[in-house]
Order: C-alpha cells, then sequence, then structure tokens
C-alpha cells in the first residue's frame, strides 16, 4: 500500500487530467474515478480532489454524487463544481 495516493473523483472536467499529471508531476501517485464510483477501500487514499464539471449545482441536470464515505473522514480539495457542490449542499 502506497502511503501518499490521491483519489480524483471526475465530474466531466476537462481540466480532470490535467489535474491528474500535476499532482503526478509532485511524484504522488492518483487515481480518477467517476463521481458515483467512489472506491471502497478508502483507507488506501490520503486525500480526494473534486473535480470541475460543465454544469451548474443549480441546474436541471447538476451531479448529484453520495459524498458521504469521504465527507469528515479524508481531506478534500474541491475544484469549480466541486467547490460549488459541497458550499451548495452543505449549507
Amino acid at each position: 500500500m502506497q502511503h501518499n495516493n490521491i483519489l480524483i473523483l471526475d465530474f466531466g472536467s476537462q481540466y480532470t487530467q490535467l489535474i491528474a499529471r500535476r499532482v503526478r508531476e509532485l511524484n504522488i501517485y492518483c487515481e480518477i474515478h467517476p463521481f458515483n464510483k467512489i472506491p471502497d477501500k478508502l483507507e488506501e487514499y490520503k486525500a480526494v480532489i473534486l473535480s470541475g464539471s460543465p454544469f451548474s449545482v443549480r441546474g436541471e441536470n447538476a451531479l448529484h454524487p453520495d459524498l458521504s464515505k469521504i465527507r469528515g473522514k479524508k481531506p478534500v480539495l474541491a475544484v469549480c463544481y466541486g467547490a460549488q457542490y459541497l458550499a451548495h449542499f452543505s449549507g
């Protein structure tokens, strides 16, 4: 088991691959998973990055992931849609 694994949850952003590349340039292993396919073994990851999305949290087609596995358990860096989602649905 590696100690610096980062999980990137992809909401469909065109920048997800760029985020992953920058993380890997820091010699940190990361994996990209779809926002609705959160791995069961979260203990393998030190932190989570929530990517952006072409959607708006207020739109009819907004993505609504269940982040209960992550909230309060792992450090989270939320970018663009990920940050909007956390702010909108956390109050």
